[in-house]
């Protein structure tokens, strides 16, 4: 992997400007007869109200149920048929789409996507359907120590926000949610305006000027409104949800840094030394490898609204709970006191620049990279220097971000379980 430097020289990234404003970043590659395309939105499930919850999540997975004369039947039955891949995600604060297509079948990809972002049936049966799954699994997620210790990690970090709020919604918001509800979501989320979108594959800039026209015709002129601003994380200390299982699942996390922060970077290969999931990481060997406490223990960055907190997250008996977080505890306190070691720096460098070539290993996955680089705000170049950044990171530097980042007093724990007291 260590010719990772040579992947965006290998495959340069290109800016498409199309008719009408639209913009998009595309990789292309004409060794595959395949063509990728996502796009995506501000907004996401931060505007829903709070009865609404899930309202939004639900209108993304309603728009392949159904559009124009077809029916969720014959839609399904249209992308099948030209090996489409097609879908919608609402997100804490975005909505994404995007599809996968051979390149002979492309103009029935754009065809079938338009149709479904302008035209969705909502049909009564389709309504239905969806909402039973939606709630079967909002059932789910409470069923599992893990999806409440998470609920309750959210909702106390975003207390007054949007973010604290699961994305899919309640049991008892989706079933008492009006369709007239999802409608408005559409009309506010599916605009002309506000796009991020990237491209990947068998197309030329040509190519995919021409495309993007048709694939958002129709949809209203303007871009959606703007969510809530996100609040600071909200340090909490300790939740306990009681949950009867012989296993806590214990979500700990503190604030992060914006994604534009300079040391955005170098706080990547800090967390990757302290809490990266594998064996090589300082919490893996101090839970894990000498206490044998858990199978996994792991924590990273989890960006929302162009802002990262750091989340991480261990399940152990509920005898050793505190014996998990005290460990938890101490290794983030060291971290932050002492930074790492140069061996550690050079390793985790080596991994993250190493793995980069993993996100260009298909059509689909360079899409939604290039996606993912517009919305944290990256200029088009922004891989081309990233493996030299990183190899020019030092020990103390590193050690410096450390310090900054890192707050064990900070550091807030859901658990849920039934934890031994300590």
């Amino acid at each position: 992997m260590s010719g990772a430097t040579a992947v965006p020289r290998a495959i340069p990234i290109r800016a498409v400007e199309a008719p009408g404003g639209l913009t998009a970043w595309l990789v292309e590659d004409h060794s595959v007869p395949v063509v990728s395309v996502a796009w995506a939105w501000e907004g996401g499930a931060a505007l829903d109200a709070p009865e609404r919850n899930g309202a939004t999540a639900m209108a993304a997975a309603l728009l392949t149920e159904g559009a124009g004369e077809l029916r969720a039947p014959e839609f399904a039955d249209a992308l099948r048929d030209s090996a489409i891949g097609l879908g919608f995600e609402a997100q804490r604060d975005g909505f994404e789409g995007g599809f996968r297509a051979l390149s002979t079948a492309l103009p029935e990809a754009v065809r079938l996507a338009n149709l479904a972002m302008a035209a969705p049936r909502l049909d009564p049966d389709a309504v239905e359907r969806v909402r039973a799954r939606a709630v079967a699994g909002a059932r789910q997620v409470l069923e599992t120590p893990r999806g409440q210790a998470s609920r309750a990690f959210w909702a106390a970090a975003f207390p007054d926000h949007p973010a604290g709020r699961p994305v899919g919604g309640t049991p008892e918001t989706l079933a008492a949610l009006p369709v007239e509800a999802i409608r408005a979501v559409i009309a506010r989320q599916l605009r002309r305006d506000g796009l991020l979108i990237a491209a990947a594959g068998d197309i030329t800039p040509d190519g995919l000027a021409a495309l993007l026209p048709r694939l958002f015709d129709g949809l209203p002129a303007g871009p959606p409104p703007a969510a809530p601003a996100l609040p600071p994380f909200r340090a909490f200390g300790r939740t306990v949800v009681e949950f009867d299982s012989p296993q806590s699942t214990v979500i700990f996390g503190q604030p992060g840094l914006a994604v534009s922060d300079p040391d955005w970077e170098t706080a990547q290969v800090v967390l990757r030394i302290l809490a990266g999931g594998d064996f090589g990481s300082r919490l893996m060997q101090a839970v894990r490898v000498r206490r044998g406490l858990t199978y996994g223990i792991g924590a990273g960055l989890e960006v929302l609204f162009r802002q990262a907190a750091i989340v991480g997250s261990v399940a152990t008996e509920n005898g050793r709970v505190a014996e998990t977080l005290a460990l938890t505890r101490e290794e983030w306190a060291r971290m932050a006191a002492e930074g790492p070691t140069a061996q550690e720096v050079a390793d985790a460098v080596a991994y993250l620049t190493g793995s980069l070539p993993l996100q260009f290993t298909d059509s689909r996955r360079i899409a939604d990279t290039l996606l993912a680089l517009r919305r944290n705000g990256r200029p088009i170049d922004w891989l081309d220097g990233r493996a030299a950044r990183l190899r020019a990171l030092t020990r103390e530097r590193a050690a410096q971000v450390a310090a900054r980042l890192l707050k064990p007093e900070a550091l807030s724990v859901a658990v849920a379980g039934r934890p031994a007291e300590p």
